[in-house]
């Protein structure tokens, strides 16, 4: 019997950090409410980066692209410190898994940015394939109410650097995948970045009027716990998408927000809205048109 193709392999792998991403939303919630937005940050990507630079080792900079190293670092800590502050910056858990909903914009737009920078070939149905997971972050956005650009604008204005954050950790992410994929050159920079958003996140949390951490054995054990998940997903992640198919990745990766809304409502003891479940579907659906406009130009 035929071992797997490497790339299919590398590609399963990459897929296991789609699994282990889903579970993380509902974690950054909590942790956040006990130890603060800063503070809980600060914390997972501490836990995060020492596991992986215990597991993988810290990697030799030599070898790494100047612009791996720094343009794609400088992108990962940027998107790390964006997505964790808008989870916690969220007014209330409800708005916290709209806001890690609009995140998951980021698979569309790492196939439109791989297209325009012509790593990927995709046809014309690419184009209503991402129109059908914007409009359904639009559906998402607007809550319970009626569908009305006054009132999804009211629903931003309510707590703008929340939704700013969590709309540019979306393009964030997604030019970071690309990026990796041309520059990467089968690095792992994973365990750097990790303890670089750290060291951010604290001196950040030096310089703001944040409360004291308090000690608390349930919130260490869940930084444990996301911080392991953190390290082994964004390991996987760089693996698949240097050596596996980003096509297939980031559009698989369109199924994440059905998983993440699922376990993040069960951890969080949250019932989603109808609005919300319908916005997830859309998005959900969008990826299987995605994948029909790419498969045949890949």
């Amino acid at each position: 019997m035929n071992s797997l193709h490497p790339e299919r392999k590398s590609t399963l792998i990459g897929m296991t950090a789609i699994l282990m991403w889903s579970a993380s939303l509902g974690l950054f919630r909590s942790i956040s409410e006990i130890f603060g937005p800063v503070g809980g940050a600060a914390l997972i990507f501490s836990a995060s980066g020492l596991i992986a630079s215990a597991v993988l080792g810290l990697p030799n900079v030599r070898r790494m692209r100047p612009m791996y190293l720094l343009g794609c670092g400088a992108l990962f800590v940027a998107y790390e410190i964006a997505l964790a502050l808008s989870v916690g910056l969220a007014h209330d858990r409800h708005q916290a898994l709209e806001l890690g909903m609009i995140n998951y914009l980021w698979p569309s737009l790492t196939v439109l940015l791989a297209i325009l920078t012509r790593s990927q070939r995709g046809s014309w149905l690419l184009l209503p394939a991402i129109a059908l997971c914007f409009s359904g972050i639009v559906w998402v956005m607007k809550g319970d109410g009626v569908l009305s650009a006054p009132l999804m604008w009211s629903n931003v204005l309510g707590n703008p650097v929340a939704y700013g954050l969590a709309f540019g950790a979306a393009f964030l992410w997604a030019s970071y995948s690309v990026m990796t994929r041309r520059y990467g050159q089968g690095a792992n920079g994973v365990p750097l970045f990790l303890l670089a958003t750290a060291v951010v996140l604290w001196i950040k949390y030096a310089v703001s009027d944040a409360p004291a951490l308090h000690m608390s054995y349930a919130g260490l054990a869940q930084v444990l716990l996301l911080g392991a998940l953190t390290a082994t997903a964004y390991s996987c992640w760089n693996f698949g998408i240097q050596h596996g198919s980003l096509t297939v990745l980031a559009t698989t990766s369109y199924f994440t927000p059905v998983l993440s809304a699922t376990l993040t409502s069960l951890w969080l003891g949250i019932t989603p809205g109808r609005s919300l479940l319908y916005g997830v579907a859309m998005v959900t659906a969008g990826s299987l048109l995605c994948l029909w406009a790419t498969r045949q130009k890949s």
